[in-house]
């Protein structure tokens, strides 16, 4: 059996939350809409015709949450920033009220001994920018950096670890491109304006946070799957190397200088109709470290039913293999064969796992919740991260998604990833299996 000490004294162990989906307090103390907030709230958009606008109540409960955090032994604690509750409109005018909850929350994590990791971005765009065009809208580049510019003033005198976007490539591909996630919009006329955008962001709000906190460390996050073709054919293997490039390394890639996938993803060559001159020298940017986040492993098969890309995803549930609630396979080779593809751009200075865990079905007994599952999952998992660590690979930290049973966007409160059960009715948290399998794993000192 594997141990904390074997990671060294250095690595970061940690839990990942995200605003819309704890915060609730919708519509309180100043707070604009999100995309989310109007989203959620149409009829039928969410599954269950759910939606965050209690959440899990963090908003009001924030210092018990905290406290459980601390008796978990949990040391690093990642959140992000609602844009709207910052600047309700957007842009323009801050929303002290908003600040003060984030000073609140920073302060008292820091009393407890618990380092705040900030997710600038963690896609509860304010409802006002998307009337504008959002993501599509280039001045969507300008308005981000200002937006960055506020919480670096306010917070960065305490907040030392941040990240500027969470997984590009999903809220610019679900959100802007399938329209399953807020804002709902559909077609490669909106995803791909989306795509150079938030790349542009990506890179320019990190500038504008090492220019005000130039000893801040500074990463960025992306989902990433492990691929593998259906069968050895070329024309699967072609396939797979085109989701690839969609999915993995659509985001990455530019960020370190190597310019956009489009060699192996002609469908991308339209996103140089969106490009300015001096573009091309604003992509990149010099992370401190990369945030990736893996859950599971995708097998592709060729179709050429499928316009343009010309592959799908084989789901989990038709090939005979364990699976989560979000029907994504059991495979914690995954982890691993991640970290190993990543670790192999040298640009790359570190990485940190800054998401990975795992919805199932909680069993109730004596009073406990016994989610063998879920514990023997992240068992599983970290010890993967142990291996990628033990070979070499850059690997530094490992945050576990997530603390609290959630919204889980368009899967509405069904999913639970939670090592910590939430009641929904009655705000009631409940630590299980997997919380005190981590808090005694984290104790091992």
């Amino acid at each position: 059996m594997f141990n904390k000490k074997q990671f060294g004294a250095e690595f970061k162990w940690g839990v990942s939350t995200a605003a819309y989906q704890i915060e609730g307090a919708h519509n309180i103390d100043d707070k604009g809409f999100s995309i989310w907030d109007t989203f959620s709230n149409q009829n039928k958009k969410i599954l269950g015709n759910h939606n965050g606008n209690h959440a899990c109540d963090f908003y009001n409960r924030h210092e018990d949450d905290l406290k459980l955090i601390k008796y978990l032994n949990i040391p690093n604690f990642r959140f992000s920033l609602s844009w709207p509750r910052i600047l309700p409109s957007g842009i323009g005018t801050i929303n002290q009220k908003g600040v003060d909850f984030y000073d609140r929350l920073i302060d008292h994590s820091m009393e407890l001994g618990v380092t705040p990791w900030v997710t600038l971005y963690h896609w509860d765009l304010p409802q006002m920018i998307e009337d504008k065009g959002g993501w599509t809208n280039r001045d969507v580049v300008s308005w981000f950096s200002d937006f960055v510019e506020v919480c670096a003033n306010k917070f960065g005198d305490r907040v030392n670890n941040w990240m500027i976007l969470n997984e590009p490539m999903v809220f610019t591909g679900a959100g802007y491109f399938l329209g399953i996630h807020a804002p709902g919009r559909k077609g490669l006329k909106n995803f791909i304006p989306a795509v150079h955008h938030a790349a542009l962001c990506q890179s320019l709000g990190a500038r504008v946070l090492k220019s005000i906190c130039p000893n801040a460390n500074v990463g960025t996050t992306f989902s990433c799957s492990h691929l593998e073709p259906n069968t050895s054919s070329e024309k699967d293997k072609l396939a797979t190397k085109r989701v690839d490039a969609l999915i993995n390394r659509l985001f990455i890639e530019p960020s370190l200088g190597l310019g956009y996938p489009t060699d192996d993803l002609k469908l991308l060559d339209r996103i140089y109709d969106y490009f300015l001159p001096d573009d091309e020298k604003l992509l990149p940017f010099d992370f401190d470290f990369v945030g990736l986040q893996n859950y599971t492993r995708e097998i592709v098969t060729h179709s050429y039913f499928v316009p343009l890309l010309q592959a799908k995803l084989i789901k989990a549930d038709k090939r005979n293999v364990p699976i989560t609630l979000m029907n994504w396979e059991v495979y914690p080779d995954a982890m691993y064969q991640t970290l190993k593809k990543f670790d192999q751009y040298s640009q790359i200075k570190k990485i940190i796992v800054t998401e990975n865990g795992a919805a199932f079905h909680d069993v109730f007994f004596d009073g406990k919740i016994e989610d063998e599952l879920r514990a023997n999952y992240l068992k599983d998992h970290i010890r993967e991260v142990l291996r990628a660590k033990n070979d070499g690979i850059k690997v530094e930290g490992y945050f576990v998604w997530t603390l609290l049973d959630n919204f889980e966007w368009a899967e509405g409160f069904y999913p639970r990833f939670g090592i910590v059960h939430t009641n929904f009715k009655t705000q009631e948290r409940t630590i299980k299996k997997s919380g005190y399998w981590y808090k005694n794993f984290l104790d091992n000192k």
